[in-house]
């Protein structure tokens, strides 16, 4: 089993990697300002534009470290890989499979089962520890409709209907999910999932922690030799890591979500952690960020 070593992320904009033996050096302006021994660490993820050289690019490919690179506001740009993992035999059946829509959605049916299962596990756990604060009536009627699509998962046989089950599920949690915020209404209020740009606070979180998870659920793939670009109910699209995006699907409740409702209803992050556009768009800015991530890094030591 491979250990789970640190995550190292980049936060500052005008910083930029490079290799000293055996260490990470952070630079700014041509002056080291900090350095990181690689042995301590799985992944590297990068927010900031300068970049990486490729003496530091090429040892993390050795050591099978994931170094990817990102925008200021978590959006995937680009992920340096080494020698293939695994067994290609491996990969051959992961592309047959994928070419064959009936076993597809056999493997697909799995992963949204899991996914909505979680969902209303997210919200039964709620009910059970903040009864009193909440709408029990709502969240048990989201909760009893999320378990009717259960039984129905099991009985679609193709993508396209069970995309639309996992799309109605999706409807029906996220129209419970502000029951779910114990923190400041003023501040923390949800009324749906935006995305590209998120409207609002909490869609600024989940989006973040979905681009972090993805990262993390890439990054094991390839490390048992598997295709992260290669899924089942995300279908081939140029650039997308579709097979990662298929294993996050049952991890988003109870990973990601789990983790936003924690840094809200904890009062780790405030008001201030986040950048207000005009257009309505709402990012973390560096101060959030920072919070954010140290957080999800301590909470991923737990699992």
């Amino acid at each position: 089993m491979r250990q789970l070593l640190n995550t190292l992320f980049v936060t500052s904009e005008d910083i930029y990697l490079s290799l000293d033996g055996e260490n990470i050096v952070a630079n700014r302006e041509k002056t080291a300002v900090a350095r990181y021994p690689l042995h301590t660490l799985s992944a590297i993820i990068s927010f900031a534009y300068p970049g990486a050289s490729p003496a530091l690019m090429g040892a993390c490919a050795q050591r099978g470290i994931s170094l990817s690179f990102c925008t200021s506001r978590g959006k995937f740009l680009a992920r340096v890989t080494g020698e293939a993992n695994g067994n290609v035999l491996l990969r051959r059946t992961q592309y047959r499979i994928a070419d064959d829509p009936e076993q597809s959605c056999v493997i697909a049916r799995g992963m949204i089962f899991g996914k909505i299962y979680n969902a209303r596990w997210r919200i039964q756990r709620t009910r059970r520890d903040h009864g009193l604060r909440v709408d029990d009536h709502k969240l048990g009627d989201v909760s009893d409709q999320l378990k009717s699509f259960l039984p129905q998962l099991l009985c679609q046989k193709d993508l396209d209907s069970l995309r639309g089950l996992e799309g109605a599920a999706a409807t029906a949690y996220f129209s419970a999910f502000d029951q779910l915020i114990l923190g400041d209404p003023s501040v923390f209020s949800f009324k749906s999932r935006t995305r590209r740009p998120p409207l609002g606070p909490v869609n600024a979180m989940l989006s973040f922690a979905y681009s972090l998870l993805s990262h993390d659920c890439a990054w094991a793939l390839e490390s048992v030799g598997l295709d992260a670009y290669v899924g089942f109910l995300h279908r081939d699209r140029p650039g997308r890591i579709s097979l990662a995006l298929d294993l996050m699907e049952e991890f988003r409740p109870c990973i990601a979500d789990r983790f936003v409702l924690f840094c809200i209803n904890n009062r780790i992050l405030q008001k201030s952690d986040f950048d207000f556009c005009e257009n309505g768009a709402v990012f973390l800015n560096d101060s959030g960020k920072r919070t954010f991530l140290q957080r999800w890094q301590e909470r991923k030591k737990t699992y």
